[in-house]
């Protein structure tokens, strides 16, 4: 069999493996979930000044969308190949006739289809339930979430790289986020001349949320043409290309001790 069929091979693994954990499974789909029934009612006749009066909703729920992407994807892969490595699986693993690129092809596989239903499910939730429009930018939006997808998988296997062991998993990968979440604006807009707007600029979060929200937003005109942030898609896709780096000269199968 060729390494891309083993590839899909190790993905249908990854799949049964996923939704046989049930546990984990829901908690990646109800966060964002959550966060948007919260957040997008409590502001549901909101607006955003700096925005024109755009309502609140068709900002935020581009931004959970962006935030279910990066937990599918950074945070799931940095704690699934620590938890891995850690225990030995990984190590087990390598020592078998399976290519590294097709183990790894199917954990990065697995987390692009679980961000790409999270996307489907968020968005599909805030057009039908809190009145937001989609203006038809349907391959800006491939573009943005296929971009953001693959760099934040890069992003999630270079941290786990430098992650000591499973027991410091959570905390390391949740501290590096969460800040950034905040500071880029994914719960609430930040303006980009402020403090918090240029702080939030040095990471790959608040470009990716705003190239996602160009893909929604009302106010470009619509068609296949448009909606297309391409200096964030840029910015975003040098992130991964560094962490891709990153991940593979210090990429490790063996625990530390």
């Amino acid at each position: 069999m060729s390494a891309s069929g083993l590839a899909v091979h190790q993905f249908r693994y990854e799949q049964k493996s996923y939704w046989r954990n049930p546990t984990s499974a829901v908690f990646t789909f109800v966060f964002p979930l959550l966060f948007l029934v919260i957040f997008a009612s409590l502001n549901s006749s909101s607006t955003i000044g700096s925005m024109g009066g755009l309502a609140y909703n068709q900002y935020y729920v581009p931004a959970i969308i962006s935030f279910g992407v990066i937990s599918a994807t950074y945070t799931s892969l940095a704690m699934t190949l620590t938890i891995r490595r850690d225990s030995g699986i990984l190590k087990r693993l390598r020592g078998t006739p399976l290519p590294a690129s097709a183990l790894l092809g199917g954990v990065v596989l697995n987390a692009l289809v679980v961000s790409g239903l999270i996307a489907a499910l968020v968005g599909g939730t805030g057009v039908l339930f809190y009145d937001v429009t989609f203006p038809g930018h349907w391959a800006a939006l491939i573009v943005a979430l296929a971009v953001g997808a693959a760099s934040f998988c890069a992003l999630g296997m270079a941290v786990s790289s430098l992650i000591p062991n499973a027991d410091a998993a959570p905390a390391i990968v949740n501290g590096i986020l969460f800040p950034v979440l905040f500071v880029s604006g994914v719960f609430y807009p930040v303006n980009g001349d402020s403090f918090l707007g240029r702080l939030g600029a040095l990471f790959p979060v608040r470009h990716f949320v705003m190239s996602v929200f160009a893909a929604f937003d009302t106010r470009l005109p619509s068609g296949v043409g448009h909606g297309f942030a391409w200096r964030d898609l840029a910015i975003v896709a040098l992130w991964g290309l560094a962490a891709a780096l990153v991940a593979v000269r210090r990429f490790r199968w063996s625990p530390s001790r």
